[in-house]
């Protein structure tokens, strides 16, 4: 978990922590306005998580009562349709023989979000973790609770593109997260929302 936090640019040691923002002026009255202004970021992280496994969640209770078990619904033509499957690996279909390696895989990326929250300053990073954050738990609570068994449950994924994987909002939430930290990383901005060029 150190090396996760270290390869998305969680700084080391408490002085980088702190960053420019928390830096103290006279009578320690920017650290003191840091503090509420990272328990915001900390907020948007869990309500951006939040939203994104609530309509992860909605979405697969609603295909597997109304889509599974039925002929797929057509969006936009053979180009894109609603399909239900159950994918026992990881997202897009990768990997079916390692469910329980995602399923540890997904746990730790959520422990990781959890332990980043505490320094987190940035806005962007709080919007990317949160993504990740919503979709990780969106798919490890089927791997949870779905069948055939607890840890090694298949997910439930129903958007079909023609010509690519079928895949869930859970798997999108985790896309757009990871390219929007590639994008902060690109542009030097860590998560506790100091600015550094390479």
């Amino acid at each position: 978990m150190a090396e996760a936090e270290r390869v998305i640019g969680t700084p080391d040691t408490p002085e980088a922590a702190s960053g420019p923002e928390q830096s103290s002026g006279p009578g320690g009255q920017q650290g003191a306005e840091a503090r509420p202004r990272g328990r915001r970021r900390i907020a948007v992280l869990f309500a951006v998580a939040t939203f994104a496994y609530a309509l992860d969640l909605v979405s697969k209770m609603i295909v597997v009562a109304r889509l599974e078990h039925h002929a797929p619904i057509e969006i936009v033509g053979d180009w894109l349709r609603f399909e239900a499957i159950r994918n026992a690996g990881a997202a897009f279909g990768f990997g079916e023989a390692f469910t329980i390696i995602f399923t540890v895989i997904a746990a730790a990326v959520i422990v990781v979000i959890a332990r980043l929250a505490r320094k987190l300053y940035s806005l962007p990073w709080a919007i990317a973790l949160g993504l990740l954050l919503g979709g990780a738990l969106g798919n490890l609570t089927d791997r949870i609770f779905r069948a055939p068994g607890v840890f090694e449950g298949a997910v439930v994924d129903f958007i079909a593109p023609k010509h690519f994987a079928v895949f869930n909002l859970a798997d999108s939430a985790i896309v757009c997260g990871g390219i929007l930290i590639v994008l902060l990383s690109f542009r030097g901005l860590d998560p506790d929302g100091t600015v550094h060029k390479d």
